[in-house]
């Protein structure tokens, strides 16, 4: 499970609207609430965005290790400068 900021983000919704909507119970992926905080259902947002995990033996081609990049949550990413 990932915090609803996280998922706000990925889907390109704003905090409160993304808030506003968890709350009506209309957030676009299942939310769950715990305690005073909203957690969203990983496998249900990668779903929604294309990106579900397929598990071997299922049919589906495996994506390879190389395919995905994982960076640190507080990783910048800055696009590369052409040489002077």
């Amino acid at each position: 499970m990932i915090d609803l900021d996280t998922s706000n983000r990925a889907l390109m919704i704003g905090r409160s609207t993304g808030y506003g909507l968890a709350k009506q119970g209309e957030y676009p992926v299942k939310v769950l609430r715990l305690g005073n905080a909203y957690r969203v259902v990983t496998a249900d947002l990668l779903k929604l965005l294309g990106l579900e995990r397929h598990q071997p033996g299922d049919g589906k081609p495996e994506a390879r290790a190389d395919e995905h990049r994982s960076y640190p949550r507080n990783a910048r990413l800055r696009p590369s400068r052409a040489p002077a």
